[in-house]
């Protein structure tokens, strides 16, 4: 009868006297390093995670809709997938970033010295590491914030959804400032062709139906340019809600990092392959140099 092999040529015996020949030194390691990593783990400070939730709205816009009989969508809406991206930019803009860290002097809190050159960019990076805008499954957008200090976790993140509105008015604010500038203009511009066109129809009675007829047109667009004026200047000076705040962040009980577990069980394995690799590689060379 012929015998078959299967599978490789591993020798289990080989490796039953590499541990007979070493199982102290591995017991050794392991238990020094079961106990590094628990010390390790006890020494590494806390952090706590609060977390927000909000739907941004729809961004039509609010003259729009109250001024527009004839405009059909709703600003009161939740926003689509487009708004919950443009939310997502601005909570995780650098004009977020800056007034977080003037509201609560992160620089300080974080312990980064004024003095250092680059205190910018470990702020920086001190915040991203901390704060994390993401989108949720239902196109809500999670404000999640890590701190040493539960309540300042919590309070941050509240500030950030607050924020918001506060980002969203200044950003259209700005924009319909200088849509008004220009609508200003163009209504003068339009009410002094007028007051010519009027002017020539006093001086020339004989032409007075062309003149009448254009006067009549300039006069209906000078009134919806000053429609539009007066639905830029809603948009300028009102400030509404452009979000649902759904769960407002509270301070956490219980510390979301690190886990303990996880790096003792990572720190004692690590140690314990690290010097199984070390010891082959010596029973290796020690071979070599026999033959």
């Amino acid at each position: 009868m012929t015998d078959k092999s299967f599978g490789n040529n591993y020798d289990h015996k080989a490796t039953l006297r590499f541990f007979a020949k070493w199982w102290k030194l591995l017991t050794w390691v392991f238990a020094i390093a079961l106990v590094a990593s628990i010390v390790v783990s006890l020494f590494i400070t806390p952090r706590y995670k609060s977390t927000a939730i909000l739907f941004p709205t729809n961004s039509n816009r609010l003259s729009k809709a109250i001024m527009d009989y004839h405009y059909s969508l709703d600003f009161m809406d939740y926003g689509i997938e487009r708004d919950c991206e443009y939310c997502i930019q601005i909570l995780s803009s650098e004009s977020m970033e800056r007034d977080v860290c003037n509201k609560f002097n992160l620089m300080e809190h974080y312990g980064i010295s004024n003095d250092d050159p680059h205190k910018m960019f470990k702020l920086h990076e001190q915040y991203r590491g901390n704060i994390n805008v993401k989108r949720t499954e239902f196109l809500g957008v999670e404000v999640g914030v890590l701190d040493v200090d539960p309540q300042w976790a919590a309070d941050i993140a509240n500030y950030i959804a607050a924020n918001y509105d506060t980002v969203c008015h200044r950003i259209h604010h700005d924009r319909a400032c200088d849509a008004s500038e220009i609508m200003d203009n163009v209504c003068q511009k339009m009410g002094e062709e007028i007051q010519l066109l009027q002017d020539s129809l006093k001086r020339n009675p004989q032409y007075s139906l062309g003149l009448t007829q254009l006067i009549h047109e300039k006069c209906a667009q000078l009134a919806d340019m000053q429609t539009r004026a007066a639905q830029t200047q809603v948009d300028m000076n009102e400030s509404v809600s452009y979000k649902f705040l759904l769960d407002q962040a509270v301070a956490s009980d219980k510390k979301a990092w690190p886990k303990r577990s996880i790096i003792v069980l990572l720190g004692t394995l690590g140690s314990v392959v690290m010097c199984i690799l070390v010891l082959l590689l010596i029973d290796a060379s020690k071979k070599e140099d026999e033959e």
